[in-house]
């Protein structure tokens, strides 16, 4: 199992790719920024966050993630700007990036709610160290490990954010351009071996329903991720049919007096449901909020697949400072 989550790692990377190729999140609505530069500004303070996620615990070359993320909105209230950086480690190869989020925020309507339009811009570094696989042949033998890769591609995204204090919605694209990361190489049995870092959609929406005044807040969201839209519009032959399923994670939480934040999560596919679906894992969750603005919070990940055999599961942790939190949630509490 080991072995063959290094050489899956690699396929990802230098294979012809079927699956979504962006980091995973658990806790997507503490680093949202990631995925929307929309986002940025949208807590009307500063916000600084890091989070941490190890993936399939127990198992060699398994995807290890962090995100730093920060974001303020300026002295124009309209303008929020912000920075992300997210490495993703999976097996020998490594992803390192950062963007720059720009959002234009419209008051829409009388009760506060905004409609937030984000741009970004920033550049990755895949690279990778196929030295560090035990090959069951010489890796001169096949060309898929000649050479270890060090490519710096730039990029951009954008993205739209509604928010109100009961109810959030948002659409986004992080990396809008489409890199060839390998260009139509043959491999030792005569296979074609094709790369491209593929265009991600991202859709979220999630609500605020007070159960018991600001004391007890439920907390539904979704968030769906999707790499094939538009693929009846490629020229290109070769990715005309790519794709992977399109995935989703369920949250439903409960924010406790604007203090403790606990949640329970189930993520899962879309297309051919009832065939195909990977039926990911069952998620549990906390966050707790100190008065001074700081937030610590803990995820566990329970895995339904078969690798539930060989891992414990995946963990994240996350951290967050929110400046002015204490007089900001007294005004107007945010939610979201």
């Amino acid at each position: 199992m080991k072995r063959f989550l290094m050489l899956l790692a690699v396929l990802m990377y230098f294979g012809s790719v079927h699956a979504q190729q962006d980091p995973l999140f658990t806790k997507y609505q503490f680093n949202s920024l990631v995925f929307n530069p929309a986002y940025a500004g949208s807590k009307d303070h500063m916000y600084v966050g890091l989070l941490h996620r190890s993936q399939w615990v127990g198992i060699d070359g398994a995807p290890v993630t962090q995100s730093f993320t920060i974001h303020t909105p300026l002295k124009n209230e309209r303008v929020g700007v912000g920075l992300s950086v997210v490495n993703d480690a999976i097996g020998p190869t490594n992803n390192l990036g950062a963007n720059l989020s720009y959002a234009y925020r419209i008051p829409v309507g009388a009760n506060g709610a905004k409609l937030s339009i984000g741009l970004q811009a920033g550049v990755e570094n895949y690279r990778g160290d196929f030295s560090d696989l035990n090959l069951e042949q010489s890796q001169g033998a096949d060309v898929a490990f000649l050479e270890n890769p060090n490519i710096w591609l730039p990029n951009f995204g954008a993205g739209v954010y509604y928010y109100s204090k009961s109810f959030y919605a948002g659409v986004s694209s992080p990396q809008l351009v489409e890199y060839e990361l390998r260009q139509n190489n043959v491999g030792s049995n005569g296979e074609t071996l094709w790369a491209r870092q593929y265009r991600h959609y991202v859709f979220t929406a999630g609500g605020a329903i007070p159960l018991s005044g600001e004391n007890l807040i439920f907390r539904p969201s979704i968030l769906v991720r999707n790499t094939s839209l538009f693929n009846n519009l490629r020229k290109d032959d070769e990715f005309s049919e790519f794709g992977s399923p399109t995935s989703f994670d369920i949250d439903a939480s409960l924010f406790f007096y604007q203090t403790l934040w606990v949640g329970l999560s189930y993520r899962s596919a879309i297309e051919d449901f009832n065939e195909t679906s990977s039926f990911d894992s069952i998620d549990v969750w906390a966050s707790y909020f100190l008065k001074n603005g700081l937030r610590i919070g803990a995820a566990y990940d329970y895995t339904l697949t078969a690798l539930s055999t060989a891992t414990s599961g995946s963990f994240e942790l996350f951290l967050g400072y929110e400046f002015e939190y204490e007089t900001k949630k007294t005004v107007t509490p945010r939610y979201f």
